[in-house]
């Protein structure tokens, strides 16, 4: 069944991106997640602060797992060499691929995928995650996809808000920040902060 959709922009820094979102009435149940229908506010500074440090992406692959509706893999697309976008939500993933054609981005693919499927995965450049540390049942799981991608060589830029429950899991990736940053994300006059990380295998 198709779904209802919208286009929504974004702005970041100077400048805007399009993407499509589920227009109201859309039936978003899924098995999987019921939170993949909006753009949170940590990929929304995600990619402030990717556009205040461009060298982490230009020129490089990037791949975002867990990507809902991939505001940062379309964002990331416009300087990035490569850019694989991938959630479990096939609904999700079909919005992608219709805000790629808006913007007639062509080096993006786009896949249905769990994001512990590491065996088959690509080992891009720079692994991009936005507010995926909301569950602590599966803290533990991500922990392991996230340490085989920093084995790998492979650069972690971690969005998160900043939630009391996931602090024991912040602190286990600690040993591999590089850098720390706080966004403070404005929407509809809530201001929210996110947390940065930039992880590496040392």
């Amino acid at each position: 069944m198709p779904l209802y959709k919208t286009l929504q922009s974004f702005f970041i820094g100077p400048g805007e991106v399009q993407l499509f979102v589920p227009g109201a009435g859309a039936p978003l149940q899924s098995e999987h997640s019921p939170y993949w229908g909006k753009v949170w506010p940590a990929a929304l500074g995600l990619c402030t602060f990717l556009q205040n440090n461009l060298p982490y992406i230009q020129q490089k692959r990037v791949a975002e797992i867990a990507a809902g509706l991939g505001l940062p893999s379309i964002f990331a697309a416009s300087y990035a060499t490569q850019v694989y976008c991938s959630d479990i939500e096939p609904a999700a993933v079909e919005l992608v691929k219709q805000s790629l054609l808006h913007n007639k981005l062509g080096n993006v693919h786009c896949a249905v995928a769990n994001w512990n499927d590491t065996g088959t995965a690509l080992i891009p450049d720079v692994l991009l995650l936005s507010d995926v540390n909301y569950e602590p049942g599966q803290f533990e799981d991500l922990l392991v996809v996230m340490e085989y991608y920093l084995i790998q060589r492979c650069t972690i830029i971690l969005s998160t808000p900043q939630r009391l429950m996931a602090k024991p899991f912040i602190e286990k990736l600690l040993p591999y920040c590089v850098r720390q940053e706080e966004v403070t994300v404005t929407e509809n006059n809530i201001e929210t902060a996110v947390s940065i990380f930039v992880l590496v295998k040392k």
